[in-house]
């Protein structure tokens, strides 16, 4: 019989597809150094210990994190500026360029990776549940854990039926399976920092 769980490359992170583009010129981020950098976006820090620029190309991340309806509460980033547009990147989409706090990878063996681990281990297994459905799965398994009790306390239920309606509302896909999504905040809270995508 098959496992449930997701292969450990899932859990531990897939290897990243990382964004080729150099770092748009800036009055604001010139000079600033580069710290993470993803499929979509490139991440510098401000210098404050506190926010962080986020350069990101795709409609999808620009949509969570400045839309009036987007999900917002414990579990989601704080954003504090829109900048604007600032380029365009070789995938033909548009750079903005987002002010938000700081967010940190999830530590080894702490309560916060856990949890992160038991998410993507029950999305996992909504996903192979409705593997059938294709493009549409991913989908189907964020709304199953919003109506199938998952035990992961109040503020995480909260945190995936916002997303579940994000994700319903934009037409995007989520993207949970893969811990470089989640983030967590210094006092551990955990952070679905780019839970979604575009197909």
């Amino acid at each position: 019989m098959a496992s449930t769980l997701p292969p450990p490359s899932v859990i531990l992170g897939r290897q990243p597809v990382l964004l080729p583009d150099p770092v748009p010129s800036h009055p604001l981020l010139d000079g600033k150094p580069e710290i993470g950098r993803g499929e979509y976006s490139i991440v510098l820090d401000k210098g404050d210990g506190d926010r962080v620029y986020k350069v990101v190309s795709s409609p999808a991340d620009y949509f969570l994190y400045t839309a009036d309806d987007r999900p917002r509460g414990k579990h989601f980033p704080i954003i504090h500026a829109d900048h604007g547009v600032i380029g365009r990147a070789q995938s033909g989409y548009l750079f903005h360029l987002i002010e938000m706090e700081k967010l940190y990878p999830i530590d080894e063996g702490c309560a916060t990776a856990d949890l992160a681990t038991r998410l993507i281990e029950l999305y996992w297994t909504a996903c192979q549940k409705w593997g059938r459905l294709g493009m549409d799965m991913g989908r189907i398994a964020l709304h199953h854990l919003t109506v199938v009790p998952i035990n992961a306390g109040e503020s995480i239920d909260a945190a995936l039926k916002a997303l579940a309606d994000f994700v319903e509302e934009y037409h995007v896909l989520p993207d949970i399976l893969n811990t470089n999504n989640l983030m967590m905040r210094k006092d551990g809270t955990l952070v679905f920092s780019d839970p979604i995508f575009i197909a």
